[in-house]
């Protein structure tokens, strides 16, 4: 019987631990079987246990519209799914709470138990400090099925980690793997919350991917859809007969853009089970942090819908005060019971205080993508750089409100799909031009404050679109152009980790300073980045296919100043024009400093610059 407690909690919305209440749990001599559906006539477990024959096995009510019953001699492996009469209409429903699921396009649920043996404390006792928004974070995007074409969890651990070890990542971020029917959503239409797609092997293979990858000191984050979900016969939607998980008003509980329900945010049962899925997800998979997916189709009633086609909230606004709750909720939940997680909206708005904590107002998330710094990064590059002195204010508009957030910069899988073309496409130009456009916006990338994230395949120039059914073309790293991309991805992401100026300062826009943030005439950006105890790094980028020579730069210090990076260099496939590895300052004022130096700046370039001191380590 479930318990009056749990049945509080459930009923409040507060639960965060519903996986070990309803579902399907092996207890002595069989499975004790809970399923919600209040509005149900009947319920009863069908299975291949039981020939999948209703009423062989029956539910009974136990209050608060679960229904509770007992299987024996029924254990782990065992395949079912529920079978609810409602009003005279019956369906068969996959578990809501099911631990594991049989592969798609099947939808029956598995009975399931999640014991693994971890070996990862030492990084879980340490990642808080490493994902601080004072730490260095830089995201590896992968979609598991298609990173090598079809693979198992458990045979793609080892290559990923030395991929991502190798280019410098410092974490991996995976697609939605909760359980999704079709494969062609990549994973934005869930139906398994508490379940990881059986596509590539068990609950157990995925934990050691993550076990696996921790001990190889490799964060990884889920990204998690509680905006919408599909409505497949067996999954969530009409649960029982009726809207159930999704709110009943069409205005509220549909969205058309994805053909999908939309969560009832206001029904308390319905949090407590996004609640407790957000949960087993870093409880039981340790994982390190969750990307939310579609905030802002959340935070906004009328969000992607016309006149007519949205309801109001009781004030008469388009804020969805239920959905802000459950943000804030979620996000206080899990920062409260898992110390040292991350959690990161995508949210692509100028909505407010989305990385502020939720006792001065805020939606409590850690991180938010800067969608604005993507939109407006990728325009300005896709112009002939002939026309960018007429757009600069599209790659300097973005420190106007860098200190508003914690924000990640992400050149994700949403860029490189449905018609948009590859990062290395949308570059102008011959094809020297679109390689070096390409390592210039990693330049700007890595050198901008925030953290960054990268899509799998972008970081070594695939010239192609992302296509889900096929592996990344790795043959294209035997290709000098291609490897130099990924050469230089590496030596930026060893710059960003070793710079204390690169990442200590995401987050404090007072430790950042334009030296020439006006040269429209010559399409170049130069800055100033410090970090308390560190040494400055300055950054310039030349966004023409012009050398610039002896362009004189204001610096912090006396000295000779090193050329860190270049992205020019010949080694990733550049022009080889440079400052012959340093350049030494001068006493002459220039940018608001007592001293300067004079530097030759690259064709379609970064380059980077430090003085010749000794370090500071973080």
């Amino acid at each position: 019987m479930i318990s009056e407690h749990d049945r509080w909690l459930f009923e409040e919305g507060t639960h965060e631990r519903l996986f070990d209440v309803l579902g399907a749990h092996v207890v002595a001599g069989g499975t004790r079987f809970r399923v919600w559906a209040p509005r149900a006539d009947s319920v009863s477990v069908i299975g291949d246990f039981n020939r999948w024959t209703p009423s062989t096995t029956p539910l009974e009510p136990v209050g608060g519209g679960v229904w509770e019953g007992f299987a024996a001699d029924v254990g782990h492996g065992a395949h079912y799914k529920f079978h609810i009469d409602a009003h005279g209409n019956a369906v068969d429903k996959s578990d809501p709470f099911a631990l594991y699921a049989e592969v798609a396009p099947s939808m029956a649920s598995i009975v399931w138990d999640l014991e693994y043996e971890w070996s990862d404390d030492p990084w879980l006792t340490t990642r808080g400090e490493r994902q601080r928004a004072d730490a260095p974070m830089s995201i590896y995007e992968v979609h598991l099925g298609s990173w090598h074409g079809p693979t198992r969890y458990r045979d793609i651990a080892r290559p990923l980690a030395d991929y991502v070890e190798r280019q410098g990542y410092t974490h991996v971020e995976l697609l939605p793997i909760a359980e999704h029917p079709f494969y062609g959503s990549w994973g934005y239409q869930t139906t398994g919350y508490f379940a990881p797609t059986s596509r590539y092997g068990a609950p157990q293979d995925l934990m050691y991917v993550i076990d696996y990858l921790h001990g190889r000191d490799i964060g990884v984050l889920l990204d998690w859809v509680p905006s919408h979900f599909p409505y497949d016969e067996a999954g969530l939607a009409r649960f029982d007969g009726e809207p159930l998980f999704e709110h009943p008003d069409p205005r509220l509980g549909y969205h058309a853009d994805w053909g999908s329900a939309v969560f009832d945010y206001g029904r308390p049962e319905v949090r407590a089970f996004l609640v407790s899925s957000a949960h087993l997800w870093i409880e039981k998979y340790h994982f390190d942090g969750l990307r939310v997916d579609a905030v802002a189709s959340m935070l906004y009633r009328d969000y992607s819908r016309g006149d007519g086609q949205w309801l109001p909230n009781d004030l008469g606004g388009r804020e969805y005060f239920e959905a802000i709750d459950f943000l804030r909720q979620l996000n206080a939940s899990l920062y409260a019971r898992h110390p040292g997680i991350q959690m990161i909206a995508e949210e692509s708005t100028a909505w407010p205080q989305v990385s502020r904590p939720t006792e001065t107002g805020g939606l409590g998330f850690g991180y938010k993508w800067d969608m604005g710094w993507m939109n407006d990064t990728l325009r300005y590059l896709a112009r002939d750089p002939v026309h960018r002195r007429f757009h600069h204010n599209e790659i300097t508009f973005r420190a106007m409100y860098a200190g508003t957030e914690n924000f990640v910069l992400p050149l994700s899988h949403d860029e490189v799909v449905h018609g948009k073309g590859s990062l290395l496409a949308k570059q102008p130009g011959d094809k020297w031009q679109r390689f070096a456009g390409l390592r210039l916006l990693f330049g700007h990338q890595w050198t901008t404050p925030g953290k960054k994230l990268v899509f799998m395949g972008s970081d070594f120039g695939d010239p192609n679109e992302w296509d889900h059914d096929t592996g990344l073309p790795w043959h294209l790293l035997d290709e000098p152009a291609h490897d130099g991309v990924a050469r230089w991805v590496a030596d930026l992401n060893a710059a960003y980790r070793t710079e204390p100026a690169l990442h200590c300062s995401d987050d404090r826009p007072v430790w950042f300073r334009w030296l020439d943030v006006d040269n429209v005439d010559e399409s170049t950006v130069s800055f100033v980045r410090y970090a308390d105890n560190a040494r400055p790094v300055l950054v310039v980028s030349n966004f023409t296919p012009q050398v610039w020579s002896a362009r004189r730069l204001g610096v912090p210090e006396m000295g000779v100043w090193t050329e860190l990076l270049n992205s020019d260099a010949e080694i990733y496939g550049g022009s080889g024009v440079g400052n012959l590895g340093a350049v030494e300052a001068e006493a002459t004022p220039c940018h608001g400093y007592d001293q300067s130096i004079t530097v030759n700046v690259p064709p379609l370039a970064t380059v980077v610059f430090v003085p010749q001191r000794e370090e500071s380590s973080t």
